[in-house]
Formats: structure tokens, C-alpha cells, sequence
């Protein structure tokens, strides 16, 4: 297994890649797939009993992620479907999604305002979705916003801070835990600064790191591209140097990032991975794998 490690990574030391705070950060990984072509693939190649987002894009509307979450559950995953607010199409399509939570028996959902450029219903963000959805008694134990590092590219910082703020007021409201999944940012730097500053700030809620799995760099930027991955992507178009210096030979690779953050973890409220695989899972799979066994020698 560590020789796969040194493989995919070579520039880590022996103890950074099989520290027990390494390991214990890995194996709780959370994998986000994509609801198109490469999908079933994707699937197949899961780990048992593996905790899953499935996304919600432009591309498909909320029913193929609601088929995919209801599939993954079937199959015995973890199953955290995405609901893009600006998809939704109407109050009533909101409570629709409520009750169909609470009959799958969701434990979780993650709530983001979405990529689409034209909203389908009455909720121009995630907020006021999240206050209708949680109204109506979905049943889930945690729901999940989204952080942003390294900006919004549509809204203004003092805005996205705000709404975050009111985000985790609204879930104690409800009785909810939730979580904030970071969007894709590359600047190990500057996710620590946006941590510790929204900590200062007073937000509590735990943090999901958001970083790529292991990825082909022409599928990382192809995909991404396609999917419109907001500010992430134009990071990539702008900072294609700074990110070339991030890839391993053949694709990017996350354990350097992963190694920065191991051994402050807990201080900071990390609490889980969450790996955009681009529905490369198999790759992601292996690294997870064998730096979970590393940390267990």
C-alpha cells in the first residue's frame, strides 16, 4: 500500500503520508458523484457502505439526483442528495421533497443554491428553500450549506458571510446539526484563513474539506468546465500554473492538501473529506484505501 502512496505521491515523507491523523481524516471520506454517462461506472466502483453525494446540476433536473439517492440507499450506501435551491420549482415542489426525504428515511441532504442560470421557482438562494424545506418536516438529522474559501463569483463577500450566518441560525431553530461543505479551492492558505475567520465570526457548524479526489487533469478540467463548477473552475483558468504544480504525473492528487490540514484537524472543526471525484472513483478509492492502511501500520 505505501508503495502506491509513494507512487502517486512521491514529494510526502513516510510519516506525513501514515500519521494516524492522516488516516483518521481519510477514512472518513465522503464521494460525490455526478449524475451523467459515467455514473454507473462511478457506482460500481464505491466503496461498501460508502457515504455518497449525489449531485444536482443544470445539466439534470432534481429527479435524476432523487433517482440516484434512492438507488445508492437501495444498494446500501449513505446517501446524501443535493438539492439546488433554483431548481425548485414551486412551495409545494419544496414540501414535495420534504415528505420525500422523510419516506426514504434521509439522514442527510445538503442544500446549495446551484449553477442554474435561470431559476425555476420562487428561491433565488438556498436560505429561503432551507426554511420552507425544514418547515415541512423532512426528518433528516443534519443538512449541509456550503463555504466558500475562495469567494463567491456572483456575491459579495459581506452577503455570502450574512447568509451563512443565517443558515446556522436557521437550522437550531429547527433542531437540525449541519455542516458546511467548502467549495473547491486549491490555496491551502487561504481555507485556513476563511476557517479560522468565520469561526471568529461565530459559526460552529463542522467542516467537510472539499477537495478533488484523484483525477485525470484533462477530466478535472474538462468536466469541471462542462458542469460549471463556479468559482473553482475560473480558479483553474486563471491560475493554471499554481494548479500544474498540484498534479502529480498524470492527474491531480489531493494528499498533499490532505497533509496540511491532518494534524490541525479537530482544532479547526474539520470533520470529513468531501471528494469531488468527477466520477473517477476507482483512483480515489485506492488512495483512500491505502492511506487508511499506511496510518494502521
Amino acid at each position: 500500500m505505501m508503495t502506491l502512496l509513494k507512487k502517486l505521491w512521491p514529494f510526502s515523507s513516510d510519516d506525513q503520508l501514515s500519521s494516524p491523523a492522516m488516516a483518521q481524516l481519510v477514512s472518513n471520506l465522503h464521494y460525490e458523484i455526478i449524475p451523467m454517462a459515467s455514473i454507473e461506472q462511478a457506482i460500481e466502483d464505491l466503496p461498501p457502505g460508502a457515504a455518497v453525494s449525489v449531485t444536482c446540476s443544470p445539466a439534470k433536473d432534481i429527479a435524476a439526483t432523487q433517482q440516484y439517492a434512492e438507488r445508492l440507499m437501495a444498494d446500501g450506501f449513505t446517501a446524501v442528495p443535493h438539492i439546488a435551491a433554483r431548481m425548485v420549482e414551486s412551495e409545494q415542489h419544496a414540501r414535495d421533497l420534504a415528505a420525500w426525504a422523510r419516506d426514504l428515511g434521509l439522514a442527510e441532504v445538503y442544500v446549495i443554491a446551484g449553477d442554474a442560470p435561470d431559476q425555476l421557482g420562487p428561491y433565488e438562494g438556498a436560505l429561503p428553500f432551507m426554511r420552507d424545506f425544514l418547515a415541512a418536516g423532512p426528518g433528516v438529522r443534519r443538512l449541509g450549506v456550503a463555504g466558500y474559501p475562495d469567494g463567491h463569483p456572483l456575491i459579495a463577500h459581506e452577503v455570502v458571510d450574512e447568509q451563512l450566518q443565517l443558515k446556522q441560525a436557521v437550522l437550531a431553530e429547527h433542531g437540525i446539526d449541519g455542516w458546511i461543505s467548502t467549495q473547491m479551492c486549491f490555496d491551502e492558505e487561504k481555507i485556513r484563513s476563511w476557517i479560522r475567520a468565520e469561526r471568529s465570526r461565530g459559526i460552529v457548524l463542522p467542516i467537510r474539506l472539499g477537495v478533488p479526489g484523484v483525477v485525470d487533469r484533462a477530466r478535472l478540467m474538462r468536466v469541471g468546465t462542462r458542469l460549471g463548477i463556479g468559482a473553482s473552475m475560473r480558479f483553474l483558468s486563471k491560475n493554471t500554473s499554481t494548479v500544474m504544480k498540484l498534479m502529480a504525473p498524470g492527474g491531480f492528487d489531493p494528499t498533499d492538501m490532505v497533509v496540511a490540514f491532518a494534524s490541525d484537524a479537530e482544532a479547526l472543526g474539520i470533520e470529513a473529506l468531501h471528494s469531488f471525484t468527477f466520477n473517477s472513483v476507482a483512483d480515489t478509492r485506492a488512495w483512500q484505501e491505502a492511506i487508511v492502511a499506511g496510518g494502521a501500520d
